[in-house]
């Protein structure tokens, strides 16, 4: 069965963005920055593992600003969630307003690679409602903002994990990976 990962950067206190939307926290400087240069990572084995991306309309709203206007070329295929946009394929992107259970029900009827949830924080928290996320690979970078958007905003119940993976890599980013531990079903007498 394809997995659907969350798949996000954060600061030390759980910020996905600052106030603004700004993610400049998580960039890797091209010649040895003092404070964020991670190294050796690399996300190349995460995209290896996935061929279909879902996100909400501000991500992709921060995404085109970051890129000038465009999002980077990519065979995976993108779902945007959005309230405002009318549902179908456009410029590359698939827009949707049907649930989270409904889209991940259809793509999960096909034989593909898992699914990056790449966010934002309101529709993790959908997500995690739903009880949908199977996996959590959490970049976390050593700084503290202060405020910002939570990758975890309130508002649905407890979901246990099981800590698979741990890497600290060069200027101390920190990578896990976590999987969902679902209560076993009680079998019937």
């Amino acid at each position: 069965m394809r997995k659907t990962v969350l798949f996000v950067g954060m600061s030390l206190d759980g910020y996905i963005a600052r106030s603004n939307g700004a993610v400049d926290f998580l960039s890797v400087p091209k010649s040895g920055g003092p404070r964020n240069e991670r190294g050796e990572y690399s996300m190349a084995p995460f995209f290896a593992s996935v061929d279909t991306a879902i996100m909400g309309r501000k991500t992709l709203d921060a995404g085109l600003k970051m890129g000038g206007g465009s999002l980077p070329r990519t065979s995976m295929v993108r779902f945007v969630f959005s309230r405002l946009q009318p549902p179908g394929e456009r410029d590359g992107l698939v827009f949707v307003n049907q649930t989270p259970a409904a889209l991940i029900r259809q793509l999960r009827k096909q034989r593909a690679k898992n699914i990056w949830l790449m966010g934002g924080g309101e529709l993790a928290r959908d997500f995690l409602k739903a009880d949908l996320v199977d996996e959590l690979h959490l970049g976390i970078v050593p700084v503290l903002l202060g405020e910002g958007i939570p990758l975890f905003p309130s508002g649905f119940p407890q979901r246990d994990f099981t800590l698979v993976e741990n890497k600290t890599y060069s200027r101390g980013l920190i990578a896990l990976r976590y999987e969902r531990r679902r209560p076993k079903p009680k079998r019937k007498p």
